[in-house]
């Protein structure tokens, strides 16, 4: 016990580490309160009896925090947030001065974070309204007046920008990316609701089920931290440098290529577009135009958790966004470059466009590897659950996807700290 504890002992003896640790805390502990403050203008109980016979807003209510079953002031989540960032990083792709700026270091990306947060508005008042016309056409909305509707739509819009706000001074001031902190802290405070739903209608069978989820649970957990630990060493040499007559430095290293370099931002992204057609659908049913209905209720009838075309499509979108993310975040030119101007090359590669070339054709294999798992494990847990008949922890299981992946980044930017001090981090290498 004394050795696991160890590490928190020293982050607590460094005053920077120190400092973060505690500014994390308490952010997380405001994002909570405020997750508990509701809106008004809503009949909760209904809600909830809702939410507890859907399991799209099941999902989404998970997702949030539960944050939606309380019809909270954060009740949007980070869901606007991802999906404008999602749109910037296409559109840097697209665009020549979008993409010069994302070139242009802290100052460029900076530039495009503001972009993201004035994109983030517009759209966290399009799926605000969106919400209160599903719930009002679900007969779930207590009020009509104008200023009171509008004041329950501009509180949504606010929430979200006021957790928008509390993951980038998470990002800046405390442990880990804090939009992905967030929304694990927002699914782990709801996993034990699922879990209780799952033990309270048990029985002898489902007892035999629960323990070969849980037992693929593991396995899941196993292949993620194998995969988001797999790398493929290069070996990139260096021209000999003497010193006194003597070999100064070491004339070899090694570049990592990560087997899944986009880490779990696939996975956010790519849930929070397959979730769009449900929630699209739902209020698309809703419609007196018959052919808005029918096309709502395809939606719905298509993009349950449990259906073909959902799964499919659900693997496919994590599969493009990590290719996706992996050629935002890893640039093989500039790593390419950054070697020659060193005097480096890779043994049998020629310097610049030909090394360049090479990191590519490695990185987009492996990287083929990693997106193909991240996908199947995205999918796995709704086959799981069409196989042993437990729906209530299919939620549970995607959702490890994120968890495990958070708290792997999390752990390695803590260690990396301690490490700098020379202290002994959480991860131990033989």
């Amino acid at each position: 016990m004394s050795n696991i504890l160890t590490p928190f002992i020293n982050a607590f003896r460094i005053p920077t580490l120190r400092r973060k640790i505690i500014i994390t805390v308490i952010i997380l502990i405001l994002f909570r309160i405020v997750a508990h403050i509701p809106v008004g203008g809503i009949n909760i109980i209904g809600l909830r009896n809702l939410f507890n016979g859907n399991q799209f807003l099941g999902l989404l209510d998970i997702f949030s925090g539960g944050t939606l079953g309380n019809f909270s002031v954060i009740s949007l989540g980070l869901n606007p947030y991802i999906n404008a960032s999602i749109i910037i990083q296409l559109l840097t792709m697209i665009f020549p001065n979008l993409e010069e700026m994302s070139k242009e270091g802290e100052q460029g990306r900076q530039k495009i974070n503001q972009y993201t947060r004035y994109l983030t508005v517009p759209l966290a008042i399009l799926q605000a309204i969106g919400v209160f016309t599903l719930l009002r056409n679900q007969g779930l909305v207590t009020v009509g007046a104008p200023i009171q509707i509008l004041t329950i739509i501009l509180s949504l819009v606010a929430g979200t920008i006021f957790l928008m706000w509390l993951g980038e001074l998470l990002t800046e001031y405390g442990i880990g990316n804090g939009i992905s902190v967030l929304i694990f802290v927002g699914i782990v405070v709801r996993l034990p609701v699922a879990a209780y739903q799952t033990l309270s209608v048990v029985d002898q069978q489902q007892a035999i089920n629960i323990l070969i989820f849980a037992a693929l649970a593991i396995l899941i957990i196993a292949g993620i931290v194998f995969v988001n630990e797999g790398r493929r060493q290069i070996r990139v040499q260096y021209a000999r440098r003497y010193s006194g007559g003597r070999e100064a430095v070491a004339n070899f290293t090694y570049l990592p290529l990560r087997v899944n370099q986009a880490g779990v931002i696939p996975i956010i992204f790519a849930v929070s577009l397959v979730l769009i057609p449900s929630f699209l659908g739902q209020y698309l049913a809703q419609s007196h135009v018959a052919f808005l209905a029918s096309l709502g209720a395809f939606f719905v009838a298509n993009f349950q958790t449990s259906s073909i075309v959902y799964n499919v499509i659900y693997f496919l979108l994590v599969l493009g966004f990590t290719y996706f993310y992996t050629a935002v975040i890893f640039n093989p030119t500039k790593i390419a470059d950054d070697i020659r101007k060193n005097n480096g090359f890779i043994p049998g590669i020629r310097p610049g466009t030909a090394t360049s070339s090479y990191l590519n054709y490695i990185l987009l294999r492996i990287t083929l590897a990693g997106a193909i798992f991240l996908g199947i494990i995205a999918i796995l847990p709704s086959i799981a659950a069409a196989v042993t008949g437990i729906s209530t922890l299919v939620i549970g299981g995607t959702s490890i996807l994120i968890v495990v992946s958070v708290i792997l980044d999390t752990a390695k930017q803590f260690e990396s700290q301690l490490i700098e001090r020379n202290y002994e981090g959480f991860l131990k290498r033989s």
